[in-house]
């Protein structure tokens, strides 16, 4: 969705997507639901890697559209909660902060509670998919990686592949950053599906060098 990568998962009979993208892409989404044969009723979960509103900005939209629920990390749910993406960050200057939502397009009817508080190591097989929950702060405190038993794994924004698989460079904890990044480096992790960019195995990441 524009720069933002969307993920929909087909678990048996419904789908899972992963992160929502931003409200201004919000027509193109639908379509691709649609044309993927998602319709409403069918997509049972959103779980959203991170609070930023260019991953969650369709969530509310699509609980009340398509019946479904939403699932995140408790230290980032207070961005969706008060339309705030500073909530649990190192704070910018006011002008910022201020200005964010409105070219963000998250307004007053994109705040949400979400349904589902996950944490490291959470199973999601109850909702038909095979993965688990990791934990990857950096990007932000409350930042998830979803890895399946395929060995993919979708890491949100803690890297991103727009011109080569790194780091990302909006880091509000680097420390934590690369502390994930080790973690990542004692799974067993295939491909990686980044927030934004292409997905890429994950050896083309030196790890060491980041």
């Amino acid at each position: 969705m524009g720069n933002v990568n969307c993920y929909l998962i087909e678990v048996g009979t419904g789908y899972i997507l992963i992160d929502s993208g931003g409200s201004n892409s919000r027509k193109e989404l639908v379509r691709e639901l649609e044309n993927a044969g998602c319709q409403p009723g069918l997509l049972g979960l959103i779980i959203l890697t991170h609070g930023d509103f260019d991953h969650t900005g369709n969530a509310a939209y699509l609980r009340r559209a398509f019946g479904c629920k939403i699932a995140m990390h408790p230290d980032d749910a207070g961005m969706a909660e008060r339309g705030d993406m500073f909530v649990n960050r190192n704070k910018p200057n006011i002008i910022i902060r201020n200005l964010l939502p409105v070219f963000s397009g998250f307004g007053k009817p994109e705040r949400f509670g979400p349904d589902l508080l996950v944490h490291d190591g959470d199973d999601l097989s109850r909702y038909g998919f095979n993965a688990r929950i990791i934990s990857i702060p950096g990007h932000s405190k409350g930042s998830i990686g979803i890895l399946t038993a395929d060995a993919d794994f979708f890491c949100g924004d803690l890297l991103v592949n727009t011109d080569k698989p790194v780091l990302n460079s909006l880091i509000d904890d680097l420390a934590a950053g690369h502390a994930s990044l080790q973690k990542l480096e004692t799974m067993s992790i295939g491909t990686v599906y980044p927030g934004h960019g292409e997905p890429f195995p994950l050896p083309l990441l030196n790890i060491g060098s980041t």
